[in-house]
């Protein structure tokens, strides 16, 4: 979903009756993402799936940090009928940057797992994160 689709501009009118006449405006942006009560609501969930292949989630609220700006701690994981790890999502950590000598050090701490590999991932929203999760799933098992 468009980042665009998730947001809503609230405008709240006060008047003000202090006998000036003047009419304050206020512009409040609040960003609302469809699919977060559908992560939290998996919370704990495995699917199982034909192959030995089996998915785990795990999401809840947390107090918003420089770390977790969106306010909700999550993991999304798919492993093989050995249970390994196959691919993962979550912040549980900060991941370790590629150059150390120049490069920025990444504040939010959303990553993806390929198997031993940890990339950056760019949280958008609960929905975003669990299409791109499950986009991931198909294409391995369509390997």
């Amino acid at each position: 979903m468009p980042a665009k689709a998730s947001r809503i501009i609230h405008h709240l009118m006060l008047s003000s009756d202090d006998n000036t006449g003047s009419e304050v405006k206020v512009s409040r942006e609040k960003t609302i993402d469809p699919g977060l009560e559908a992560l939290l609501d998996l919370n704990g969930e495995v699917f199982p799936m034909d192959n030995g292949f089996w998915t785990k989630f795990e999401a809840w609220k947390v107090v918003p940090s420089e770390q977790i700006p969106h306010g909700v701690r999550y993991s999304l994981t798919l492993h093989d009928k050995y249970n390994k790890r196959i691919i993962g999502y979550d912040n549980a950590h900060a991941i370790k940057p590629k150059r150390s000598n120049f490069a920025a050090k990444k504040k939010t701490w959303d990553h993806k797992h390929k198997m031993e590999k940890v990339e950056d991932y760019e949280f958008e929203s609960a929905g975003k994160l669990m299409e791109d999760f499950w986009v991931d799933v198909e294409a391995i098992q369509n390997v």
